[in-house]
C-alpha cells in the first residue's frame, strides 16, 4: 500500500463495522450496479432505492430494459427528474444488447463507451462489479478529501478535478477497490456531511486538516457560480370529456419525450389581459378562457419555472396541430409527465392545486 495506509485502514474497518445494506451491495452483477448509479446521480438514497427496485423487478436484466418502450421507461422513471438519464439508460441498455452480447464491458474506457457513462459512473462499476483499481470522484469523496487533507483547490476547476483524481488514485486500495470506493462514498453520504458533519463518528478525524485548522465549513471550495435561467410558462388545458390535450415535448429541451399540455412560453408572466393577446397572436381568434391556476414555481439544476394553467375552450372551427393529442382520464394515466404537469392532474382530481 501507499504511505497514506492508515487512511485506507482506518476506512475499511470503519465500513465493515456497519455500512448501510444497500440492495445494490448485495450483488456483483453489472447490470444491477449500473442501474444503481444511474438512478442515485442527484436523487436521495431514500428515493431512489424505491425506484431501483421497482425497475429491477420490472427489467431483471439488461435484455429486458433493452426491449423495452421508450414510453414504458419514462413512466417508470416519472418523479425522479433529470430524463436525460431515463433516455441514457435505454441507449445504454441496447448498446450493451446489440453491441456486446449482452455482457457489460468489464474496463473503465470500455463502460465509458456507454451512453450515459463517465468516469465516475464507470469506475463505481469497474471497482465493484470487476475488482478494477478504478478511483471514483463524486460529490461525497470531493468533500471527504478536501477535508481530511486540507485542499483549498476549487472543485470545479480543471486543477482541482486533476488533483483530487490523482488523491483518490493514490489512496485506493487495489486489492479491495470496489470496498474502498464504497467506503469513502458512505462517509461522505453519513459522516463527513456538508453541514453539521459529525466528526466525533468519523474514523479519519485525528488526521482530518480541516477538522484541526477549523475549516470545515470552508471546504471542500468551489470557484463558479451557476446562473439560474427564470422561464415563465403558460400551458393550454383544453378538457375533452374528463381528459386533456397533450402533446409530447420534442427537441433539446427539458423534459424530451415527456407529455404536458400545449405550451405558450412569455418573456415574463402574464395576466388574464395578456395571456388572452398571447393567445391570439398564436391561435387565432375565437378562444375563451375560463379559469387558471397558478403562478407554480417548479425548482429545476439550473433553471426556475413560473407556470399557470389556463383552461380554455378553443374555436368550433379550430384544427388541432397534428401533434395535440386528446386523451382520456385513463389514458392520462398512462402517459409519462414531468412532476409539474403531475401535480396539475392531481388537481384536477382533487381541486386543489399546489395546497
Amino acid at each position: 500500500m501507499s504511505s497514506r495506509s492508515w487512511f485506507t485502514k482506518a476506512l475499511r474497518g470503519w465500513y465493515a463495522a456497519g455500512h448501510r445494506d444497500l440492495p445494490w451491495r448485495r450483488t456483483r452483477d453489472p447490470y444491477r450496479i449500473w442501474l444503481s448509479e444511474v438512478i442515485l446521480q442527484q436523487t436521495r438514497i431514500d428515493q431512489g432505492t424505491a425506484y431501483y427496485e421497482r425497475f429491477a423487478k420490472q427489467y431483471p436484466t439488461v435484455h429486458h430494459l433493452a426491449a423495452a418502450p421508450d414510453d414504458e421507461v419514462l413512466k417508470l422513471w416519472q418523479g425522479l427528474g433529470y430524463y436525460s438519464r431515463a433516455r441514457n439508460l435505454l441507449l445504454a441498455a441496447r448498446s450493451v444488447v446489440n453491441e456486446h452480447g449482452g455482457r457489460f464491458p468489464d474496463t473503465t474506457e470500455g463502460l465509458r463507451t456507454l451512453k450515459g457513462v463517465g468516469d465516475y459512473t464507470a469506475a463505481a462499476i469497474a471497482s465493484i462489479a470487476y475488482g478494477r483499481a478504478a478511483a471514483v470522484v463524486d460529490g461525497n469523496v470531493y468533500r471527504v478529501l478536501a477535508r481530511v487533507f486540507g485542499i483549498g483547490t476549487p472543485i470545479d476547476s480543471t486543477a482541482g478535478r486533476r488533483e483530487f483524481a490523482t488523491l483518490a488514485g493514490r489512496l485506493l486500495d487495489p486489492e479491495h477497490p470496489g470496498d474502498h470506493n464504497q467506503a469513502v462514498m458512505e462517509l461522505g453520504a453519513t459522516v463527513c456531511l456538508p453541514r453539521a458533519p459529525r466528526c466525533g463518528e468519523c474514523p479519519l478525524a485525528a488526521r482530518c486538516v480541516a477538522r484541526r485548522e477549523e475549516r470545515i465549513s470552508q471546504l471542500p471550495v468551489k470557484a463558479g457560480r451557476t446562473t439560474v435561467r427564470e422561464r415563465h410558462f403558460n400551458y393550454l388545458c383544453i378538457d375533452v370529456e374528463g381528459g386533456l390535450v397533450l402533446r409530447k415535448r420534442e427537441g433539446r429541451d427539458i423534459w424530451q419525450g415527456l407529455y404536458e399540455p400545449p405550451l405558450l412560453e412569455s418573456e415574463a408572466p402574464l395576466g388574464v389581459a395578456g395571456f388572452r393577446k398571447a393567445l391570439r397572436t398564436w391561435l387565432g381568434e375565437g378562444w375563451t378562457v375560463t379559469g387558471q391556476h397558478g403562478p407554480a414555481r417548479h425548482v429545476l439544476s439550473h433553471q426556475v419555472l413560473h407556470a399557470r394553467f389556463w383552461e380554455v375552450t378553443p374555436p368550433r372551427a379550430f384544427v388541432p396541430p397534428p401533434e395535440w393529442r386528446s386523451l382520456s382520464a385513463t389514458e392520462l394515466d398512462r402517459v409519462a409527465v414531468p412532476r409539474l404537469i403531475e401535480r396539475y392532474l392531481v388537481h384536477r382530481r382533487s381541486k386543489d392545486l399546489f395546497a
